[in-house]
């Protein structure tokens, strides 16, 4: 027989926001904010520095590139060193190398600034997502995840669009200034959160090691990978493929692109956590798919829009989906080596994305980004489906 405490403790063990949730909600919301302002506007400034796509793409990637790095040691560091000791030193490297931004006056400069921002960007994204897992209550994960997200697509939502009108009024120093100080915002939400204890973590390491990935988190994250390599090309360079078509409006790209993210996130995360990942995935990279075609083809401000609606849409749907099977099957002192191992693939798609598009830019024109966008996300449908069908193969074998 159920007793009326057994009742209230299981409700209060599945209750998502706790004020610690709210708190690390919160900090993601400022570091993510004064991240996208600096995305549409880092090439831009790039080339107020007499840069070229070619050292655009090489700027952008080598951020990604200096993240992946970290995170395998922010892995295994959130298991031996905590929580709060990871995420807060990653945003106090963050709020410094962005601020550096200010007084940068020369390529070289921006260039080693920037990896100092990928390092700082790559413990404290790590952490975040192992922190709300935290949490979040393991039957509510699809959802929690869903809603912590959300405090990153409002930055999204705000970010670019801010950053973007922010320029046409301030200089580039003023602009990195309030970027760096809005993740002094977020490190001083996050120093008001009650980290787990290294105590407190099943099976713990007591050394760091350097081991490269979560073997449960391999897949989702290839899969991500695969996906993550079209935000490398619209980071980079939509706005500037958008002035030379002479198309209007690309603040508003990211401001719908954003809504469209935050409305994925109130269902699809439900969707997951009752139906599973086949739900998500497929509708979710098909609208992706879609939206790089449109891209491609790119005639109007209208066009541009809908593009942004569908990868919003697909985006936010598929993006949180992967990061809650990532950490699922992983084993409890193994939750922040999973999340390294999601970001790392994350950051691996962004980077080579980047390079490898400035690289096609210079060599053909912006509309193949998008061409090739399209046949990534494609090959990344066909890998899924393999894999699914592969499994339940193995499934129905077993039993």
């Amino acid at each position: 027989m159920t007793t009326y405490s057994q009742v209230k403790t299981s409700t209060i063990s599945d209750k998502i926001w706790s004020k610690d949730f709210v708190f690390i909600c919160l900090a993601n919301f400022f570091i993510f904010l004064g991240f996208q302002m600096t995305l549409p506007t880092l090439p831009l400034f790039v080339k107020e520095l007499g840069g070229s796509d070619q050292l655009i793409g090489i700027i952008v990637g080598v951020f990604t590139f200096s993240a992946l790095l970290l995170r395998p040691y922010a892995g295994h560091a959130l298991e031996s060193k905590g929580r709060g000791f990871v995420y807060m030193t990653g945003l106090a490297i963050f709020v410094l190398s962005v601020g550096s931004y200010a007084f940068a006056a020369s390529i070289v400069f921006l260039l080693i600034m920037r990896i100092m921002q990928g390092v700082g960007w790559g413990l404290s994204t790590t952490a975040t997502g192992t922190i709300a897992t935290d949490l979040i209550p393991p039957k509510r994960r699809g959802e929690g995840m869903g809603y912590f997200g959300l405090s990153g697509n409002l930055a999204l939502a705000f970010g670019p669009t801010l950053g973007l009108t922010l320029v046409g009024y301030i200089s580039f120093t003023q602009l990195f200034l309030i970027c760096a100080s809005l993740g002094f915002v977020a490190f001083l939400l996050s120093s008001r959160i009650h980290y787990k204890k290294v105590d407190q973590i099943a099976g713990k390491s007591t050394t760091v090691k350097f081991d490269i990935f979560e073997k449960t988190a391999l897949q989702p994250a290839v899969l991500l990978f695969f996906i993550t390599v079209t935000f490398g090309g619209i980071t980079s360079f939509l706005p500037l493929y958008a002035e030379e078509n002479h198309i209007l409006g690309i603040e508003s790209y990211f401001l719908v692109f954003a809504l469209f993210l935050m409305v994925s996130r109130t269902f699809t995360g439900k969707i997951y956590d009752k139906k599973g990942h086949v739900y998500v995935f497929l509708p979710g990279t098909v609208l992706i798919f879609g939206a790089m075609l449109l891209l491609a083809w790119l005639p109007s401000t209208f066009i541009m829009l809908i593009a942004a609606g569908m990868y919003g849409l697909g985006f936010g749907s598929v993006q949180p989906a992967l990061q809650a099977w990532s950490v699922d099957k992983a084993p409890d002192n193994r939750k922040g080596m999973a999340n390294a191992t999601f970001f790392s693939f994350f950051d691996l798609g962004v980077g080579l994305g980047a390079i490898t598009f400035g690289q096609l830019a210079f060599m053909f024109n912006y509309s193949v980004i998008y061409l090739t966008s399209a046949a990534s996300v494609l090959f990344s449908i066909i890998l899924y489906l393999y894999l699914f069908i592969r499994t339940k193969r193995k499934n129905q074998a077993a039993a």
